[in-house]
């Protein structure tokens, strides 16, 4: 009996009966189309190039999807609701897993062919829905303040949001530069910073099973009401409004920021950038303390359309083991699931923000696991952007969204 062969009798056998290419046939080896968002960091080619030299029959060719998870989501969509098999291996978005598995998108996976026990915890909580392995970990993430440690001089950095409106408005004025971006443009990345913003202000949106909105209004209008007051006030920038994350990443090393709030992958072209020596990063700051981020990162799944499903199993297996892993840090800046890895010296070394970046991880929190999640942050983007304008109240703003989510969660999306 071949190793694949016995690899598929074990995923019948633990409940995996949908492993399987259109029609019903075995999985299959042979080339396959790894379809995720845009490499903005060069860092994917040479990773890819090594898998493709060690397996000349089942070359992995690189599609890459737009940079904001809404639009890579978009895409996906439009390719799997057509049940085309362009795609074998997806990179999603961890709020993803439960609406492409409920949809019949993608296929379970044996948790016994992957050593799960070596990530994150959290991390692998992401890619399981209803008791299921959906996916498996490739890429975690945690907001971060990023900071120009020259222009602090002596000063710490914020730990409160008193702080940070502090240090931005009076810094930010001495030094002719902007007090602080994050991800403001009406898209994912504009409901992750306000996600953040709630739980930093020790509140929720949604119960854990999606079920309910438990967001306290008070609370919303305290978290919201930071970010707004940041725009009126002029410590926030009015360009923020536009940016994602590549906006706020260039505004940042172009010496245009004090501080910026912004995933890990961006700490690697800092170093090479304007502010190269003269920034740091910490974790972000809260109503009282110590913020908590939105848990991001990106699951590798396996199309259920895909013909080629047993060699993108095996990819997925290469891509999330440790040797590459240790690349996604090194060559990516992008934190990887290995839990060992954020405690190597060596890696601490070159890379200092380590230790922090555990922590973040460890104290972050999912965003909702809803088959209707797309349609929970559309509307939590568009409210929270007609605030930020100040085309709306923020109290109006809030009781509007509660009321919205709630009618999103009764009309099941």
């Amino acid at each position: 009996m071949t190793r694949r062969t016995l690899m598929f009798l074990v995923a019948l056998a633990t409940g995996c009966s949908a492993l399987g290419a259109p029609g019903g046939e075995p999985p299959a080896a042979g080339p396959i189309t790894l379809a995720i968002g845009r490499d903005t960091t060069a860092y994917l080619r040479p990773l890819l190039d090594r898998w493709n030299s060690a397996h000349p029959a089942e070359p992995v060719t690189l599609l890459e999807l737009p940079e904001a998870a809404d639009e890579q989501r978009a895409q996906m969509v439009a390719n799997l609701q057509a049940h085309s098999d362009r795609y074998d291996v997806l990179g999603l978005d961890v709020v993803l897993t439960a609406e492409f598995a409920d949809a019949g998108w993608i296929v379970p996976l044996d948790r016994g062919a992957f050593p799960l026990a070596k990530f994150l915890p959290p991390v692998v909580d992401t890619a399981v829905y209803q008791d299921k392995l959906w996916a498996v970990p490739y890429t975690s993430n945690a907001g971060l303040l990023y900071y120009r440690t020259d222009l602090l001089g002596t000063e710490k950095p914020p730990r409160t949001w008193a702080e940070l409106r502090d240090q931005a408005t009076r810094l930010g004025r001495d030094k002719g530069l902007g007090g602080y971006a994050g991800q403001f443009l009406p898209y994912e990345g504009l409901t992750v910073n306000f996600a953040e913003a709630v739980q930093s202000a020790g509140g929720e949106i949604l119960s854990p099973d999606a079920r309910r909105v438990t967001m306290d209004p008070a609370v919303a209008t305290t978290a919201l009401d930071f970010l707004v007051t940041g725009v009126r006030d002029g410590w926030i920038p009015q360009e923020a409004l536009s940016f994602k994350e590549e906006e706020s990443r260039l505004a940042f090393q172009e010496g245009r920021l004090l501080f910026a709030r912004n995933w890990p992958h961006a700490y690697g072209p800092a170093t090479h950038s304007a502010v190269a020596g003269k920034f740091a990063v910490t974790r972000l700051p809260g109503r009282d303390g110590p913020g908590s981020s939105s848990l991001g990162g990106v699951n590798l799944a396996v199309s259920a359309f895909s013909r080629r499903q047993q060699s993108a199993i095996d990819f997925i297996r290469y891509f999330t083991g440790l040797e590459n892993q240790r690349l996604v840090l090194t060559e990516g800046s992008f934190p990887p699931v290995w839990t060992q890895l954020y405690d190597d010296p060596a890696l601490i070394e070159r890379f200092p923000y380590l230790p922090v970046l555990k922590e973040a991880i460890l104290t972050a929190r999912p965003r909702p696991v809803t088959a209707n999640y797309n349609q929970v942050s559309l509307a939590i983007s568009s409210a929270v952007s007609g605030a930020l304008s100040r085309t709306t109240p923020v109290e109006e703003t809030v009781v509007n969204l509660k009321r919205q989510l709630g009618e999103v969660i009764r009309s099941g999306g």
